[in-house]
């Protein structure tokens, strides 16, 4: 089903592609030209596979300011300047504060906050004046924030709130916008920041703590990316969006 044509034929980039397959798939029915980017070139290719149609991948690590460069000079040149860029590549692990290591902080921050920052300003000059950048970052309420060892993960998530206001407020004057998008307890699949053992009665407990007794989806995520991406959300930047179901 497509929407309403605001973005369509606009050039759409997400990064992490295959965990932000929901909202590749939306820009994809909106009719945007869509470029999806990953570490993980099979997962990739799947996704690329489920979206259908013309979808461009670029396996690229955000973490590495060269593979950011791949990514933004293949699209370029595959594609044309980019009018949408959502910035969803994320890393994911937990290790409780008292033993968290130097270079597993450095992990999460390399992808989290570093990669964020630098694919948004490489970016610069390859986005379209009025296009629209989307940072994915964590609700503040999220069980994620209350469990042990997820210390480092959600500072570097948190990090992405104070950028995107100074990111939105230095765009402006070319018009483009920055906002975040936080979303809570989400039904997804693959690697979870809890235990597998302990993860069906954490899913249960998080869809109980919503006042809408449910987890999220990724396609209600992936509505709320495409409603910042459009002409809609003109005159909203520096905000963070939360989508978590009313906890906070």
């Amino acid at each position: 089903m497509r929407g309403d044509g605001q973005i369509d034929g606009l050039v759409a980039v997400v990064t992490g592609g295959g965990s932000g397959l929901a909202t590749a798939k939306r820009f994809h029915q909106e009719g945007a030209r869509v470029a999806i980017a990953g570490r993980d070139r099979q997962r990739l290719r799947q996704a690329a596979t489920s979206i259908g149609g013309n979808v461009l991948t670029v396996t690229a690590d955000i973490s590495l300011l060269e593979e950011i460069d791949l990514l933004l000079s293949t699209v370029t040149r595959e594609l044309g300047q980019i009018d949408v860029l959502f910035v969803n590549a994320g890393f994911k692990g937990f290790q409780p504060l008292q033993d968290a290591t130097e270079s597993f902080f450095d992990e999460a921050f390399d992808v989290n906050a570093k990669g964020a920052f630098f694919t948004l300003q490489k970016a610069i000059p390859h986005l379209n004046d009025g296009g629209a950048v989307v940072l994915c970052g964590l609700a503040p309420v999220d069980p994620a924030w209350r469990r042990p060892g997820t210390s480092v993960y959600t500072a570097s998530k948190a990090a992405l709130r104070s950028f995107a206001r100074s990111a939105a407020a230095e765009l402006a004057p070319r018009r483009i916008r920055v906002n975040v998008v936080s979303p809570g307890p989400i039904d997804v699949s693959g690697p979870a920041l809890l235990p597998q053992a302990e993860t069906a009665e954490r899913m249960r407990q998080m869809a109980a703590a919503a006042p809408m007794n449910r987890l999220g989806t990724p396609a209600e995520v992936a509505g709320v990316v495409a409603f910042l991406a459009s002409s809609d959300a003109s005159y909203v930047t520096g905000q963070e969006i939360v989508v978590d179901g009313g906890i906070s």
